[in-house]
């Protein structure tokens, strides 16, 4: 895909399955479903030519009903399995009768009942499986959880881990000294990209600008570098923040001192790279 990629979306049909976490009257904007008509017209409003849909809950079915979207914009799906149970035959169910190819999974570990969820040994032959399938898997945390995925990333080395919306730095205004000491040791690993999303859906349409969003950007980029951070617009929770297409130009805005080669890269190349979109 040469229009570019967005590393990071969402899609649901809430009566099949409910996302309890969305509050009707805080998340009025993102209280509906999303398909795929959906998803093509916030494409085409960004100028990108496809997305990666990532699980919006820790379960089979849905990834099972998300691989089975027929839609040119989807170009893959992180989608979630038990990791602490035979993973082979839970990506079998999943692709069985697949239009989008699994290209990673993700756990929302940041919610997880066991705060310590990223520790578990039971886990580890789980990510062993996502290894030697060629698959990506999908870090989202919160920032005092950035050391163990530090350590999670270091115990699998020929894994490629993915950061989500930068592991959740602290809003403007506010310390964001502990996140950028946590992030940076886990981009000493070589095996751990980012994704630069998620940073406008806390904040308020109109309450922000492309500046106040410019030190943790400049941190992301000082860590990983162009070649390891990928765009994502975190839609449709980015219209809790004013919309998709504010948050990438901004973000086109902040980086703006990148080559156009470099721009290319965090702008989708690197996400075809990253989950193998070929």
């Amino acid at each position: 895909m040469n229009a570019g990629i967005d590393a990071h979306v969402h899609l649901w049909d809430r009566a099949v399955d409910p996302q309890d976490w969305i509050d009707a009257e805080t998340m009025a904007p993102i209280a509906r479903d999303f398909g795929p008509r959906d998803l093509s017209g916030m494409l085409a409003s960004t100028g990108l030519g496809g997305a990666v849909v990532v699980q919006s809950s820790n379960s089979l079915d849905e990834s099972i009903r998300l691989a089975g979207l027929e839609s040119s914009a989807i170009a893959g799906l992180v989608a979630w399995v038990d990791l602490a149970a035979e993973v082979g035959p839970q990506l079998d169910k999943i692709r069985e009768n697949a239009a989008v190819p699994v290209v990673g999974v993700r756990h929302l570990a940041h919610i997880d009942p066991d705060p310590e969820w990223m520790t578990r040994e039971e886990i580890s032959a789980g990510l062993a499986e996502l290894e030697r399938q060629g698959l990506c898997f999908d870090l989202v945390v919160r920032e005092w959880q950035l050391p163990q995925a530090t350590r999670l990333a270091a115990r699998h080395g020929g894994l490629r881990f993915v950061l989500d919306h930068l592991g959740g730095p602290p809003g403007p205004g506010q310390d964001r000294s502990t996140w950028t000491s946590h992030l940076r040791e886990l981009a000493r690993r070589p095996n751990v990209v980012a994704k630069v999303s998620g940073l406008t859906s806390g904040l308020a349409p109109g309450s922000w600008r492309a500046a106040d969003l410019a030190a943790p950007v400049a941190t992301a980029l000082e860590s990983f570098g162009p070649e390891r951070l990928l765009y994502g617009s975190d839609w449709p929770l980015a219209e809790l923040g004013g919309g998709a297409a504010p948050w990438k130009s901004a973000l086109e805005a902040l980086l703006d001192g990148l080559s156009a080669a470099e721009r290319a890269r965090v702008f989708g190349g690197n996400a075809a790279g990253v989950y193998s979109l070929f």
